[in-house]
């Protein structure tokens, strides 16, 4: 054999599965046909938040009077600058991991990869070459790309999506944005935060709707403020292209709307990139666009593994790279445990950002769930009011039988980076009488989670 493991696809599952695989001292190769580390780092994760960092910047400029700074003269975003600061840091973070394939000595071959027969992988360069390479194990990380509907066609100019979104170049007047998930409301934030005009679609009846239902109203009336127009429960039914600008017919509760608009920003979800793998030929099961695996991600056929977007579970990064790790792992003999999807962090970067873990009040109670709910707002932080930050809440969601977390959901700045408390918290089941008696440093965001659990009890002392 030419490998231990032969990894199709280098982003955020590959990449990290090949280290880990290399640590547990396998040779190691991993296949990449485009940008090293895939869609999250060169095209999703990272450069998103580098533009949104850029309109936080250019928001705290304009509200620089708010902290008693005076600014003199115009304050204006270079679109051009911001673009090219974030496809900076993306090209930054692929030479780092670029430079961690080298430390571990894992080969990276350029190319198209494909199944080929029994522990071997067929790659395909940019010249058309032809080579297989062999090996005990393979797994498929091939991702995902940003799915069309038959009446979104993207064609990269005025219906476009994520990667289009992100080098555009020039900034629109305007735009509607297709979709209020993580992707579509990050953009319509990120482009509204620069003067431009966004109409927000949504098809169900609240933005980000796989958040509970408080989350979703924080997030519109904070979308409203910056003068957004949010339109629920509608549908985008036909996108006229023919003229300068584009014509969309929105189908909405009161009837049929019509909107003029320079970009239309489909955001609708992803699709797996399983075609051109050699799944069937190999005997790869799939169901419906994602592959079959178990546990520890082994396919239908013994020596085939697949992780990330392409299986069932949350389209996430992180994810990815912990079902990498448990994968290696587990090819390797270590006593590995399972992924426990019901503990999986979700993180939105909009403004103000949103965080959550575990149950909404609506499922634990759908669940059957006598629950505690606790809620404690930005509006009694010291360290929100200080910031200027007071928008938002952390919202706790117990079992009252048993004092266990079902759920943690949080809007306001800077909570992506307090989720991980609630993650660790639930791992070692903790419950509501430990958060309390936990002593929070004050002033600080986080001690909201420490007061939101005492609401939950009648122990709260700032509200």
């Amino acid at each position: 054999m030419d490998y231990d493991l032969i990894i199709i696809g280098s982003g955020p599952g590959g990449y990290v599965a090949a280290i880990r695989a290399s640590q547990l001292k396998m040779k190691v190769a991993v296949v990449e046909r485009a940008e090293i580390g895939g869609i999250c780092l060169n095209w999703g994760c990272i450069p998103t938040k580098s533009l949104l960092k850029s309109a936080r910047v250019f928001d705290y400029f304009n509200h620089a009077a708010d902290y008693g700074i005076s600014v003199s003269g115009e304050v204006k975003a270079d679109f051009g600058a911001v673009i090219a600061r974030s496809r900076s840091v993306a090209e930054g973070m692929s030479k780092g991991v670029q430079f961690l394939f080298r430390k571990n000595n894992i080969a990276l071959i350029k190319g198209t990869g494909r199944l080929a027969g029994q522990n071997s992988v067929e790659t395909i360069d940019a010249d058309g070459n032809i080579k297989t390479m062999t090996a005990k194990h393979i797994i498929l990380a091939t991702g995902a790309r940003s799915k069309e509907l038959p009446n979104l066609k993207q064609d990269g100019r005025k219906i476009i999506g994520y990667r289009e979104a992100m080098t555009l170049p020039e900034q629109p007047k305007s735009m509607v944005v297709v979709g209020s998930g993580a992707i579509g409301s990050e953009f319509a934030n990120f482009y509204q935060s620069l003067g431009t005009e966004v109409t927000l679609v949504e098809f169900l009846p609240r933005i980000v709707p796989n958040e509970d239902e408080e989350i979703s109203k924080q997030l519109e009336r904070s979308f409203k403020k910056m003068k957004m127009k949010v339109m629920t429960d509608s549908s985008v039914e036909a996108v006229d292209t023919s003229k300068d600008r584009c014509i969309v017919t929105i189908k909405t509760p009161k009837g049929t709307e019509t909107v003029e608009t320079d970009i239309v920003f489909s955001a609708v979800g992803v699709t797996t990139n399983i075609e051109g793998l050699g799944l069937e030929k190999a005997g790869v099961r799939t169901e419906k666009d994602k592959v079959v695996v178990d546990d520890f991600y082994r396919t239908s056929v013994p020596g085939v593994y697949a992780i990330g977007d392409i299986v069932n579970g949350p389209a996430l990064a992180h994810v990815a790279s912990a079902e990498g790790i448990i994968c290696v792992e587990k090819i390797a003999g270590l006593d590995v445990e399972p992924l426990n999807y019901k503990n999986i962090p979700a993180c939105t970067y909009t403004n103000p950002e949103i965080a959550s873990c575990g149950l909404t009040e609506a499922a634990a109670k759908a669940a059957g769930y006598e629950v505690k709910v606790g809620k404690f707002p930005f509006t009694a932080s010291g360290k929100a009011s200080a910031a200027g930050a007071r928008d938002g809440f952390v919202k706790l969601v117990f079992d009252a039988a048993y004092g266990e977390l079902l759920g943690a959901h949080m809007i306001g700045d800077n909570v992506t980076e307090m989720i991980s408390e609630i993650v660790v918290a639930r791992k070692l089941e903790t419950t509501a009488h430990e958060i309390i008696k936990a002593v929070h440093p004050h002033p600080t965001m986080s001690e909201a989670i420490m007061e939101a659990a005492a609401a939950a009890y009648g122990e709260v002392i700032h509200i």
